[in-house]
């Protein structure tokens, strides 16, 4: 599993991001389950991700971050980046962010993206 913690700060708000080969939805499934057995994960506000899978399974959770997801998602898929999942781990600030955090998310996944070209 590969972190990137500390990638985006705005109003309160932290951004961290994760990612890691899957091939399967039980393989998401364990992905999660490992992120969130560090407290500081599970206790995020949202942690938001996508798959896509060589099988042609596009997945996706907002995990209450309505949207958040498919950019995610939409991404994987410009990329072409199959059998990996990206999770955006969002712990909330106290003031609302609007529009601002989708273009967040996009930040997070770009910095995850380039970390695992380098």
């Amino acid at each position: 599993m590969r972190q990137l913690t500390g990638v985006v700060s705005d109003r309160g708000s932290k951004y961290a991001v994760s990612g890691g080969p899957v091939t399967t939805r039980e393989d998401v499934d364990l992905f999660l389950k490992e992120l969130k057995k560090d407290k500081k994960f599970a206790r995020a506000t949202h942690n938001t991700w996508a798959a896509l899978l060589s099988d042609g399974m596009a997945i996706k959770g907002d995990d209450g971050e309505s949207g958040a997801g498919m950019v995610i998602l939409r991404m994987l898929e410009r990329e072409a980046l199959t059998d990996h999942m990206i999770v955006v781990t969002r712990w909330y600030g106290g003031k609302k962010l609007g529009g601002d955090r989708f273009r967040h998310v996009q930040d997070c996944v770009r910095a995850y993206l380039d970390d695992l070209r380098s």
